[in-house]
């Protein structure tokens, strides 16, 4: 499951805060209940660590580690019940001198489900596990390839990753002086078919073991597209992952970025396909109907005020507290709130119009 930006969002600035913490010695109390286990386990659990931390010698370590675990188990007195994905819990003081303490507890319902069981007593929380979710895993292979060129790369969440070009000598199609017409036919499709062989085993080498690989989407001008996929070079296993064939005007990176556009019906699912949906709304919107839309930050503020906007755009490029502090207005009036990446070319778009976009509910004068 690939994390939409408001959820990649949330979950960092969670993670980065707890990594702002150290305690002197390990009493950073960290817990992760899998999805589907009962909480009154996790709290006998804490109740019995309590008792086992009574033998710890340094008396502040030993009252930092209990009065984290009794705050994590009031904690959870009040959560009452397991959310549906599991819970990380984290506990500590957080105030490093001797003698000073301000024990606090924090806790999240990943957006994934969690499958194990951690307990941990260390000078760091443990973030990994949701650090991980962050990473996008699963992806799609992307081929663009004509009669001589061909580049191969990865759909990564929203990011294109260029992996591969090759170049083959493929005569043109018009033949060279004093060469028969079925001679110059044949040394072609002589040098096509080594420069679709080539591409295969790229293709295989880049794809066939790849962990997350959705599918594979070809495209390039032309036919040859079709008879690289049709030449019976690609092993069976990636052909069955190639997901859908596309005419392309262009070659190489412009190519790439031709291919996701024209995709979008294949990566309907993906958060890459809805960002570059509401962000071309936008700019679809700003170009023919100026007063349904609204952007900078002042602007954008205004009409947040009132109640008029139906889709609040934020960029990524955006502070923290500036992203939290839009959203708290929007949800004051049910308005939709989509965090915009800088990584696709729709993203970039919107950072270079001041970051703040909106799309209203009806015109504003």
């Amino acid at each position: 499951m690939s994390l939409t930006s408001h959820q990649k969002f949330h979950l960092r600035k969670f993670v980065n805060e707890l990594e702002t913490y150290k305690a002197a010695h390990t009493e950073f109390v960290t817990v992760y209940v899998p999805a589907g286990y009962d909480l009154i386990k996790i709290m006998q659990h804490l109740a019995q660590e309590q008792g086992t931390a009574t033998n710890i010698k340094s008396t502040s370590t030993r009252n930092n580690v209990i009065d984290a675990l009794e705050r994590m188990i009031q904690h959870l007195r009040v959560v009452g019940k397991t959310p549906q994905n599991g819970l990380a819990v984290f506990s500590g003081n957080i105030l490093a001198r001797e003698g000073k303490s301000d024990v606090r507890v924090w806790s999240i319902e990943p957006p994934v489900p969690l499958k194990m069981r951690i307990y941990k007593c260390e000078k760091l929380f443990d973030v990994s596990i949701l650090r991980e979710m962050m990473e996008a895993k699963e992806c799609y292979g992307l081929i663009v390839i004509d009669a001589r060129d061909a580049i191969i790369a990865l759909l990564k969440g929203k990011s294109i990753i260029p992996l591969i070009k090759t170049h083959s000598h493929v005569p043109g199609k018009f033949k060279a002086g004093g060469q028969s017409a079925l001679r110059f036919q044949r040394n072609r499709e002589i040098a096509i078919k080594g420069h679709f062989g080539k591409v295969a085993e790229v293709v295989k080498a880049q794809f066939f073991t790849m962990e997350g690989l959705k599918g594979i989407i070809v495209g390039g001008p032309g036919h040859t597209k079709y008879e690289f996929v049709d030449s019976g070079l690609i092993t069976n296993e990636l052909k069955k992952k190639i997901l859908g064939i596309k005419d392309l005007s262009y070659t190489e990176e412009f190519g790439l970025e031709e291919l996701v556009d024209k995709s979008q019906d294949i990566l309907a699912q993906e958060e890459v396909a809805d960002e570059k949906k509401i962000v071309n709304k936008f700019l679809e919107l700003l170009a023919t109907k100026q007063n349904m839309v609204a952007y900078g930050e002042a602007e954008v503020r205004r009409v947040l005020d009132m109640g008029t906007v139906d889709t609040l755009l934020l960029s990524e490029a955006l502070g923290d507290d500036k992203i939290v502090e839009f959203e708290e207005i929007a949800k004051r009036f049910s308005s939709t709130v989509k965090i915009i990446s800088v990584e696709t070319r729709e993203g970039a778009q919107l950072r270079d119009l001041g970051k703040f976009g909106a799309i209203l509910r009806y015109e504003v004068y």
